[in-house]
């Protein structure tokens, strides 16, 4: 896919990057069986990031097996997803990822997210940070001319 025109296709997926909407992760777990796991996600404009304990299973999976597929969709009317695809590079950080509270901030604010903070604090001596910058995307709407071709076709759309 030429980056001109995968450029387009996020930034026509805009809303869903910058949306409340659970992602879900695709990648091969460590058997090299399919996973499919919902996620939290924070789009930075580039990239996809993920936060996570460093014993997650996924860390171990994404350190030997790196790509990755993820979708973002909202159910509608009309429905709308954002798929994408790259490969997941893994950062131990101390503490608690920024990404991991802009996540949160996304849905929660004034005590609430005060109080989520305080405890995630509490909770994580280091995370596993993991970005994934997309090699591909695709935007789909499916109340407009945003179809899959082969839905385009079926309808006559050409």
């Amino acid at each position: 896919m030429q980056r001109e025109e995968m450029l387009g296709e996020l930034g026509e997926a805009d809303e869903l990057l910058r949306s409340t909407s659970l992602a879900r992760l695709a990648y091969n777990g460590r058997d090299g069986s399919p996973r499919v796991i919902p996620v939290g996600f924070y789009w930075t404009g580039e990239e996809v990031v993920v936060c996570t304990a460093p014993s997650a299973p996924k860390v171990a999976a994404l350190q030997s097996r790196p790509r990755v597929a993820l979708t973002i969709d909202v159910g509608g009317p009309p429905a709308r997803s954002a798929l994408l695809r790259g490969s997941a590079r893994i950062e131990i950080v101390d503490g608690v990822a920024p990404e991991y509270f802009a996540a949160a901030r996304k849905s929660m604010e004034g005590e609430r997210l005060a109080a989520f903070e305080e405890e995630v604090r509490r909770t994580y001596e280091q995370m596993a940070r993991i970005s994934i910058v997309p090699s591909w995307a695709r935007y789909f709407d499916f109340g407009s001319e945003r179809l899959p071709a082969y839905l385009r076709e079926l309808v006559g759309g050409g």
